[in-house]
């Protein structure tokens, strides 16, 4: 018997009501005559009615083009060989800059600046014309390539809009990464342009990327020409980059400028998104600027309930795809908050004073720095004004029990948590929230409309209420184009289909609840395997990480005896060491709040834990570290020298 759910959250009739997704439901049934009582009607009639589906969204969305499609999808029976919207010919920027008002679009606001610098739709759409004139004018034609080595700040936004209203690609690196990870990226797809700032704040403190940036502009000889986007400092010194510019010198002096937007098919490339290249070279994975954008605006609209009255702030940086999914939210005329910093400085209460006193109505963030938050004590909801705070979102991990129930106690009550999950390899989601519906604790609200996402047991087999392998088994348009030198497509059939033939595999470990819910247990490629049992690492996660002696740690499967053994390694709290008692306490609330499968064979203290710079624990690099193998690509890595921490202790030999 199944023990009852707790809600946490259920929205009142009126809230219901006010919703874009009670607004699409009406739109669905007045153009289709059908009765759909509740969102799992919808959702069912989404993917039993894949075209359907989609050309509502399409209306609903009020997409721009130049051409109407002439047919909503072809080949749907064979996911590579799938065509959306065939015939169409749109631009992705005229989506996302359809406003010219004075609302405010951009609100940019780095650790240390007293003031937030603003702007305006009218004023981006002059400075996005501007640019993308002196674009132009230097031959940046359609197809070609454009990177950014820049914060996430107004520049960024306005350097991709210019970019991709020519029909250009753009592709961007967080500016921490290391010179060779940047080489191991834009290396491969070759830009015309770079874009960077010459430099970025972290935690008080200004980085100066302009060193790091003359070394990659040595190296990438298509970089036809570097510009700098003064930061850290007013007059950044330049000439040691070669083919360098200031910004303000690159941009077109001309104003009242009328964009010029390229029409282009629905799967012209606008994005080039990288995989973590823990594993290997990074995989450049191409996005299509029609899958983008109408997979974005359903879950902004729907899944989000995001309106044009809205403020929506995400924590992210330029190299994560929450950052393409955040400036999406321009096609809806919302305002945008962007940021530049450490979380954490100079308190643990940083973004929810921005929360506070910018109006965030929709706030977007990490698991893991909502554990962060509750570890460091603090309290939002007593603290700081959030009556305006209507959604908190998290993705990046699997969000704990624990951090449910916090949201809700220490943040908020009236408010939607949406745990969401999806990933740079469809540049969206699988699992999303449903503001029409209630929160349950640890469980992410509803599958994605139009993404028939199911979990499939070892035989290939669809199962409910049990754990399993996160397959999609119909097409859906933001599925990447293609891998960036694999005309044959065969990197990505390996990546993807190499398991279950016509059936995208993700690599996630998730179980479907029967009220249509999901629960995330972590990555299926980490899942821990000992005695042939399945577990999920984030299993583990819930109940080590909720004992306050355990800062941060990591659980890794080690080939031990013809068989895997657990190992758990923990990073302590301050003047905490690992005692035979704090072990026995670890093992016990594992066993006791898990099973006893999930109790490590060792416990194991080490000083860091090893992070991508996307913010996600690299299990797989610490497997591959224990057993003497070779790690690629650390600079991927937050901390590389993280990783030697593990090598060679003498516990995992015992």
């Amino acid at each position: 018997m199944r023990v009852a759910k707790e809600i946490l959250w259920n929205p009142s009739e009126d809230y219901k009501k006010s919703t874009n997704m009670m607004r699409f439901i009406d739109f669905v049934q007045k153009k289709s005559g059908l009765n759909l009582t509740s969102y799992n009607d919808l959702y069912n009639w989404s993917i039993e009615n894949s075209a359907l589906f989609w050309k509502a969204m399409w209306e609903f969305g009020g997409i721009i083009a130049s051409r109407s499609y002439d047919e909503v999808v072809t080949n749907f029976e064979e996911m590579l060989r799938t065509k959306w919207f065939v015939g169409s010919k749109l631009n992705f920027a005229q989506n996302l800059l359809r406003f010219r008002d004075d609302r405010t679009a951009l609100v940019f606001k780095g650790e240390t600046m007293v003031q937030p610098v603003t702007l305006s739709y009218a004023e981006l759409y002059d400075q996005v014309a501007r640019l993308a004139k002196s674009m132009r004018d230097m031959g940046v034609t359609a197809g070609d390539r454009v990177a950014g080595f820049m914060p996430n700040m107004i520049e960024t936004v306005v350097a991709m809009l210019a970019t991709t209203s020519i029909g250009a690609i753009w592709s961007s690196c967080s500016p921490d990464f290391g010179i060779k990870g940047v080489l191991d990226r834009f290396g491969q797809i070759k830009p015309k342009i770079l874009f960077m700032a010459s430099g970025y704040f972290y935690d008080g403190k200004a980085f100066d990327t302009t060193e790091k940036v003359a070394g990659i502009a040595r190296e990438i000889p298509s970089i036809e020409r570097v510009v700098v986007i003064p930061y850290t400092e007013k007059d950044p010194r330049i000439d040691g980059i070669q083919r360098s510019i200031l910004y303000q010198d690159f941009l077109s002096a001309e104003k009242g400028l009328e964009l010029e937007f390229t029409q282009l098919p629905f799967d012209h490339p606008v994005y080039i998104l990288y995989s973590s290249g823990t594993t290997g070279i990074p995989k450049c994975i191409v996005h299509g600027a029609g899958g983008t954008l109408i997979q974005h605006l359903k879950e902004l609209m729907l899944h989000t309930d995001l309106k044009r009255e809205d403020t929506i702030f995400y924590y992210t940086t330029c190299g994560w795809m929450m950052w393409n999914w955040l400036i999406s939210s321009l096609s809806v005329g919302t305002t945008l908050v962007l940021f530049d910093g450490s979380p954490f400085y100079p308190d643990a209460g940083a973004l929810w004073r921005l929360a506070q006193e910018l109006g965030i109505t929709i706030f977007g963030t990490s698991a893991k720095y909502l554990a962060a938050v509750e570890k460091a004590g603090v309290k939002p909801g007593a603290v700081y004004d959030l009556g305006k705070l209507k959604a908190i979102l998290s993705t990046g991990s699997p969000l704990s029990l624990e951090s449910f129930r916090f949201v809700y106690r220490d943040i908020k009550q009236d408010v939607c948590l949406s745990s969401i999950s999806g990933g740079t390899d469809i540049i969206s989601c699988f699992a999303l929230g449903n503001p029409t519906g209630p929160v349950y604790a640890g469980e992410l609200q509803c599958r994605g409309l139009g993404m028939k996402v199911e979990s499939f047991d070892r035989y290939g087999k669809p199962v409910l209420n049990r754990k399993g392998e996160l397959v999609c088994s119909a097409p859906f348009p933001s599925m990447p184009v293609y891998f960036w030198n694999d005309p044959d497509r065969e990197k990505l059939r390996k990546a993807y289909f190499n398991v279950y033939p016509n059936i995208w595999r993700h690599g996630d470990y998730i179980e479907i609840t029967e009220p249509g819910g999901v629960i995330i247990y972590g990555r299926s490629d980490t899942t821990l395997n000992p005695g042939g049992v399945r577990i999920g690492t984030a299993e583990i996660y819930r109940q080590v990480e909720s004992l306050p002696e355990v800062k941060d740690s990591i659980v890794v499967g080690q080939d031990w005896d013809h068989d895997v053994r657990v190992i758990l390694f923990v990073k302590l709290a301050d003047s905490i060491r690992l005692t035979d008692e704090l072990i026995l306490r670890i093992k016990t609330t594992i066993r006791m709040n898990a099973t006893p499968r999930h109790v490590p064979a060792k416990v194991i203290e080490v000083k860091d834990i090893p992070y991508t710079l996307n913010g996600k624990k690299v299990e797989m690099a610490v497997r591959s570290i224990i057993h003497n193998e070779e790690v690629l690509n650390r600079d991927a890595l937050a901390s590389p020298e993280a990783l030697e921490l593990f090598r060679g202790l003498p516990q995992l030999s015992e």
